[in-house]
């Protein structure tokens, strides 16, 4: 499909679970010219579209069921390479981008900007740039500028913050679909790498440190 200029328009899947922000995302960058091949309302269902419909960019949430953002952007660089990714997120936390970069996303929209940034950042990314939420980008040069926060990985943070809930590994692997002794590996990783000697530890360093929430 080509724009009124001729031009081929950016082709885009959706991906966010909660439905009214699918579909006003999906509704503006429509009228925006870009044209929105698919929509998912989680993780797996985007993976789904994204290789079906071979789309330019994937704006996808940070945060969805089963599969978030980050690991969706690990499997798409292998999978579908030519599909930039762009994670639309409503967090900022230092750790969280730093893990996305390392996962081969393309670019970054804070939830919260206006649709016209959002539009720009999908325009940025389809051109083979780089885009950084100005909000952002703060956070992202002190982590360049070497940062000592911990990086865990996003299944790290997820087990952590469900520790902080006070849930068991047997729990917490059937809330994430892992066995108990793969949950115990992320723990044990996690401890390493916050410097604690147990579970409580990590959680406190954790939570101090804003890794989650």
């Amino acid at each position: 499909m080509a724009d009124d200029k001729g031009r081929r328009a950016i082709t885009a899947v959706v991906a966010d679970d909660h439905p009214a922000v699918l579909e006003a995302v999906a509704e503006f960058l429509t009228l925006s010219g870009v044209e929105v091949v698919g929509r998912a309302r989680d993780g797996e269902e985007a993976l789904e579209r994204i290789l079906e419909r071979k789309p330019r960019i994937a704006l996808v949430d940070v945060r969805m069921p089963g599969l978030g953002g980050i690991e969706l952007a690990r499997r798409l660089q292998r999978q579908a390479p030519d599909t930039a990714v762009l994670l639309y997120t409503g967090y900022g936390d230092q750790a969280l981008l730093t893990e996305a970069l390392d996962a081969g996303v393309a670019g970054f929209v804070l939830k919260e900007a206006p649709m016209d940034d959002l539009v720009r950042a999908v325009e940025s990314v389809a051109a083979g740039s780089t885009y950084v939420d100005p909000v952002l980008a703060g956070t992202l040069a002190f982590s360049a500028a070497g940062g000592t926060t911990p990086k865990l990985t996003q299944r790290e943070r997820d087990v952590l913050r469900l520790l902080a809930d006070g849930l068991s590994n047997e729990e917490i692997g059937k809330r994430l679909f892992i066995s108990a002794e793969t949950v115990r590996t992320h723990v044990r990783k996690a401890m390493e790498k916050l410097d604690a000697d147990t579970r409580t530890q990590a959680v406190a360093r954790a939570l101090r440190e804003h890794l989650i929430a």
